[in-house]
């Protein structure tokens, strides 16, 4: 099975242009969303075996990106809302 990048552009293609406005004018939008990326390209090299690691801390940073795209999703949906 492929190993793909979640870009939130990708998971949330109906937010494309909030999350450009957020990154630029949202400084908490912006770190949440860089960290987010960096674990989703670590989880990508670990998942390609570029980089490996125990099972366990694998699944931590699974779930940490899980938590942050819940947060982001949520931010995305409050500034679309006003």
């Amino acid at each position: 099975m492929p190993v793909e990048h979640h870009p939130l552009t990708t998971e949330f293609p109906e937010f494309v242009d909030t999350i450009r406005l957020l990154r630029a004018g949202h400084q908490e939008f912006r770190q949440l969303s860089d960290e987010y990326h960096e674990l989703d390209d670590q989880i990508y090299r670990i998942d390609e075996d570029i980089e490996p690691v125990y099972d366990l801390y694998a699944e931590q940073l699974k779930k940490r990106r899980v938590f942050l795209k819940d947060k982001l999703y949520r931010m995305l949906r409050e500034a679309t809302a006003h």
